[in-house]
C-alpha cells in the first residue's frame, strides 16, 4: 500500500480496475505500456501498489495475481507477462519512473521474515541494513508498524515474496515446474543485475534532470575487503537518503544489485535464527515455517549463479590481497563479487538447509534440499571455464579453493553429519533414496576435497592462544626487512582465526564441535554402511523373488489360477521397487560403499568381512522372520527395533488381508456382479441362521468337525500371529459362516461350465448334474473330515 497522502481519488486506476475484470491481458497490457510512457510520475504512484499487487498477488495470498508460478510456455498468454516483466520491460520503466521522484510504499511489518519482525518488534535493529531507517509509526500504534520502502524495493519484495506467500492453487495445479514464469523471471533477474560480465545496463528511463537517482553513492573510503559474517553491511552508510542528481555512476551500477539480492535472501532464506533453530530442537515447539519444493528449487537457482557470478571475478583481483583495491583501480562490482557468498548468503542458507535437513519427509522430494547443498559446496562447477569434462572420481578439486573449504567449513561437516542421521533412517532399497545417498559420497569423494576438509578442522582445533598471540594484518615483506616465518606464521593465524570466527558465527560461542573424520562419526559412517550393505541384499532379494513371480504367471492367471492365495500377490512394493529400479539401486549402493571407502579411507577387506558376515547371518529362514515384537493385550506390537527392521527391508510382516474375507476388493478375476449378489444371500443366511451354524461347528463329535470343514475357514488360526492386527477382529472373522464368494470366480464358472456340458453329453440333465456335484462335494467332506488327520500324520 502506498504511503498515506491526502490526495483526490484516481479516476486512472478506478478505470484500470474496472478493465482487469473485463479486459483480456494482452489489451491490459498494451493499455499500461501507454499509461506507463503518457502519465506523469504523480499519477503512476497512485496505481503502482495495486498494479503489484494485481500481478504478484496480495502478501495475505487471497488475491492471487497472475498466477506466475502456474504460467508455463506452453500458455499463450506466457510470452506477453515475460515481455511486461522483463527488467527492460514496460514495468520496471515505471519502478525506475517512480524511482526518480523518491516516492515510498509501505508494507506492514508482520509480512517480514520471522526474525526480522521479531527485531523489529523488540525494539531491536535487524542484522539486514536493507530494513534500517525505514520504520513508519501510522497513527493507530506501535501494532501496525509499516515499512517505507522505495519503488524499486517495494517490487522486488512483491517479487520475492510471491514464492512464499501460501496460495490457493486450482485443483491439480501446484507450482514446482523449473519452466513457470516465476522461476524464469528469478533467472533472469539474477542474470540482469548480478551478470557475470559487465556491469549492470544503466536504466531505460531518463528524464530531463538525469538518470534514476540510486539511495546514495558509497563513499570511495568504503571497502569490501574482509569476509567477517558480523562486519558492516555495504549498504548502512547509505540505507534512506537520496544523493543529488550527480551521483557517482559506479554506485548507480551496485545499488540495484545489493537490493535485489539482499531482498532474495532476506525473504527465501531468512525465516531461521540461530537463537530460533536452537529452540526448534525441542519436539514441542512448532516450526515457524516450512519451505516447498518449489522453494527450495529457487534457493538453488540462486546459489548457483551467485557461485557463477562471484567466479568470474577477474583472476589477477582474485590473487590480489583485498587492502591492495582501490576505488580507483576496482569497480563496486567486482568488489561486491569478492565477497557476495560469504558475507550475504552463507549464515541466512546455512540455518536454512540446517532445517530442512532435519525436518523434510524422508521422501524422494528431498533430492531438491540435498542439490541445493551439493551445488553450494561445489562451487568450481561454475566457473564458466570450458575444460574437457572428466568424470566426478577423477576431477581434482583445485588447491585454490582450498580457502572456500575453510571458511565454509560447516556446510561440508556438519550438514555432512546431519544427512547421515537422516540416510540411516532412509528406505535405501527404494532407488531414488539409493542414489541421493552415491550423489553426497561422489561429491565427498573428489580428489583433494577431504585433504581440504580435514585441514579445515586442524585449524579450528589449533589451541585458543594461537588467536591471543596475532599480530597486526601490518607486516613487512621479505624485501622490506620482514621475514619468510612471520609472514608464514601470519597466514596460519589469519586462516585459523578465519575458520573459528565461521564457526563460532553460525553456531555460537558454546558450540560442540564433532570432527568428520572423528572416531564418533567414523562409527556413524560404518553404520550406514551396514545398512547399505542390507538394502543390497534386500533389493537382491526382492528383484529375485519377483523374476521368480513373473517366470511362474502364465496365460492361466486371468482365471486365478497362478496363485493360491490372491492377497498375497500384491508384493507392497512401490514402482520404484520393482524392475530396472532395483538394478539401478544395487548399483547406486555399490558405488556409493566405493566413495565412502575411499572418503574414509576404510579398509577394504574389513568391509569385505562385514558384508560377508551380513551376508551369512542373513539366510533364507532370517529373511522370513516376523519383526522385532512384543506380545500386547490386543496383539503383536513393533518394537523400535522392528521399524528400523522394516524401514531397512531386513524383516517384513507377511501381507495377508485380516478383515472380513466377504468384503475383500473384487478381483479381476471375479465377476462383480455374482459377488454382490452371493454376499447379500450369504448374508442373509449367516444372519438367520448364525446361531445354529455355531452351535452346530462347536460340537466336539464328527458332526461337528463336518460343520467346520464346510462353515469354518482353517487358516484363521494360523494367520493370527502373521501381523499386529487386533485379537477382536480375528476372533469376529473367525466366526463360522457361509460363503458363496468362490462360485463367483471365474475359475469356478468356467469349471461348472465344462462339468455341466460333460454332464450334457452323458445325457445327464441340469438337475442331476447338481445333484451328482453335490453329492460329490457332500462325500469329499467325508472322506477329508474322517481321514483328514490321519492323512496329516503321514
Amino acid at each position: 500500500m502506498a504511503a498515506p497522502t491526502l490526495q483526490q481519488p484516481s479516476f486512472l486506476l478506478a478505470n484500470l480496475k474496472a478493465d482487469s475484470t473485463t479486459k483480456p491481458l494482452l489489451q491490459r497490457c498494451q493499455d499500461l505500456v501507454k499509461i506507463i510512457d503518457d502519465y506523469p510520475a504523480k499519477e503512476l504512484h497512485l496505481i503502482f501498489p495495486w498494479l503489484v499487487e494485481s500481478v504478484f498477488g496480495s502478501l495475505d495470498g487471497i488475491i492471487s495475481g497472475w498466477n506466475l508460478r502456474l504460467l508455463h510456455s506452453r500458455n499463450h498468454e506466457y510470452n506477453i507477462v515475460m515481455d511486461f516483466l522483463n527488467p527492460s520491460g514496460p514495468m520496471m520503466k515505471l519502478v525506475y519512473k517512480l524511482q526518480a521522484e523518491e516516492y515510498k510504499y509501505e508494507i506492514p511489518v508482520n509480512y517480514l521474515p520471522g526474525p526480522v519482525k521479531a527485531c523489529i518488534q523488540e525494539g531491536v535493529l535487524p542484522d539486514c541494513p536493507l530494513f534500517h531507517n525505514k520504520l513508519h509509526f501510522p497513527l493507530s500504534g506501535v501494532l501496525t508498524l509499516n515499512l517505507a520502502l522505495n519503488p524499486f524495493e517495494y517490487f522486488m519484495f512483491s517479487f520475492a515474496s510471491c514464492l512464499i506467500t501460501p496460495k490457493s492453487f486450482p485443483q491439480g495445479q501446484h507450482g514446482s515446474s523449473t519452466d513457470s514464469a516465476y522461476f524464469v523471471l528469478v533467472d533472469t533477474y539474477l542474470k540482469y543485475f548480478l551478470p557475470s560480465e559487465g556491469s549492470v545496463p544503466p536504466s531505460p528511463f531518463s528524464d530531463s534532470r538525469g538518470s534514476v537517482t540510486a539511495p546514495s553513492p558509497r563513499s570511495s573510503s568504503v571497502s569490501f575487503a574482509g569476509y567477517g559474517v558480523h562486519s558492516p553491511s555495504l549498504l548502512k552508510h547509505h540505507i534512506f537518503h537520496q544523493p543529488s542528481v550527480n551521483a557517482d555512476p559506479a554506485a548507480q551500477e551496485i545499488w540495484r544489485t545489493e537490493t535485489l539480492l539482499q531482498m532474495f535472501v532476506e525473504v527465501w532464506l531468512h525465516h531461521y535464527s540461530l537463537e530460533m533453530y536452537q529452540k526448534l530442537q525441542s519436539p514441542q515447539v512448532k516450526e515457524p515455517f516450512s519451505p516447498t519444493e518449489e522453494h527450495v528449487l529457487v534457493v538453488r537457482l540462486l546459489v548457483k549463479h551467485l557461485h557463477a557470478f562471484s567466479n568470474s571475478l577477474k583472476p589477477e583481483q582474485l590473487s590480489s590481497s583485498p587492502s591492495a583495491h582501490s576505488h580507483a583501480h576496482t569497480s563496486p562490482l567486482e568488489e561486491f563479487k569478492r565477497v557476495v557468498v560469504q558475507r550475504f548468503v552463507q549464515q541466512k542458507l546455512y540455518l536454512f538447509l540446517q532445517h530442512c535437513f532435519g525436518h523434510w519427509p524422508l521422501d524422494a522430494s528431498f533430492r531438491a534440499v540435498l542439490e541445493t547443498w551439493l551445488s553450494y559446496i561445489q562451487p568450481w562447477r561454475y566457473t564458466g571455464e570450458k575444460t574437457n569434462p572428466q568424470p566426478d572420481q577423477n576431477r581434482t578439486v583445485p588447491d585454490k579453493w582450498e580457502a572456500f573449504v575453510q571458511e565454509n567449513l560447516l556446510m561440508f561437516t556438519k550438514l555432512f553429519q546431519v544427512f547421515l542421521n537422516r540416510a540411516v533412517r532412509t528406505d535405501l532399497v527404494n532407488a531414488k533414496n539409493a542414489l541421493m545417498v552415491f550423489r553426497v559420497a561422489k561429491v565427498f569423494a573428489q580428489p583433494n576435497l577431504a585433504e581440504m576438509i580435514q585441514k579445515g578442522e586442524q585449524l579450528f582445533l589449533e589451541p585458543e592462544h594461537v588467536l591471543h598471540h596475532r599480530q597486526p594484518r601490518g607486516y613487512l615483506t621479505p624485501s622490506q626487512g620482514g621475514s619468510y616465518l612471520s609472514s608464514r606464521q601470519r597466514v596460519v593465524t589469519d586462516m585459523v582465526f578465519k575458520v573459528k570466527s565461521h564457526v563460532y558465527a553460525l553456531e555460537g560461542q558454546d558450540c560442540q564441535y564433532k570432527q568428520m573424520f572423528g572416531t564418533e562419526l567414523r562409527g556413524a559412517v560404518m553404520k550406514l554402511i551396514q545398512i547399505i550393505a542390507q538394502a543390497r541384499q534386500t533389493a537382491k532379494r526382492i528383484s529375485d523373488h519377483s523374476s521368480e513371480v513373473a517366470a511362474n504367471n502364465s496365460f492361466l492367471s486371468w482365471f486365478g489360477m497362478s496363485s493360491s492365495d490372491p492377497i498375497n500377490t500384491f508384493s507392497g512394493a512401490e514402482p520404484e521397487e520393482s524392475g530396472e529400479c532395483l538394478k539401478k539401486t544395487h548399483e547406486f549402493l555399490d558405488r556409493a560403499l566405493e566413495n565412502l571407502c575411499q572418503i574414509f579411507k576404510l579398509n577394504q577387506g574389513q568391509l569385505t568381512q562385514l558384508i560377508s558376515n551380513l551376508g551369512s547371518s542373513q539366510d533364507d529362514g532370517n529373511c522370513k522372520q516376523l519383526p522385532d515384537c512384543v506380545q500386547g493385550e490386543n496383539g503383536l506390537i513393533l518394537t523400535d527395533l522392528g521399524r528400523r527392521q522394516i524401514i531397512s527391508g531386513l524383516r517384513r510382516f507377511d501381507i495377508h488381508y485380516q478383515g472380513d474375507p466377504e468384503l475383500q476388493p473384487i478381483r479381476s478375476y471375479e465377476n462383480a456382479l455374482l459377488v454382490r449378489l452371493f454376499y447379500r444371500i450369504s448374508s442373509l443366511v449367516n444372519e438367520r441362521f448364525g446361531g445354529h451354524m455355531n452351535a452346530l461347528c462347536s460340537r466336539p463329535d464328527f458332526l461337528g468337525r463336518l460343520g467346520r470343514r464346510y462353515l469354518a475357514d482353517p487358516e484363521s488360526a494360523v494367520k493370527l500371529k502373521q501381523s499386529p492386527v487386533s485379537r477382536r477382529a480375528l476372533e469376529r472373522n473367525r466366526q463360522p459362516r457361509l460363503s458363496l464368494r468362490p462360485l463367483a470366480s471365474y475359475k469356478t464358472l468356467l469349471l461348472l461350465l465344462l462339468f455341466y456340458m460333460l454332464g450334457a453329453l452323458l445325457a445327464f440333465g441340469p438337475v442331476s448334474s447338481t445333484l451328482l456335484l453335490l453329492t460329490g462335494g457332500l462325500l469329499y467332506g467325508l472322506v477329508v473330515t474322517l481321514f483328514g488327520d490321519k492323512l496329516k500324520t503321514h
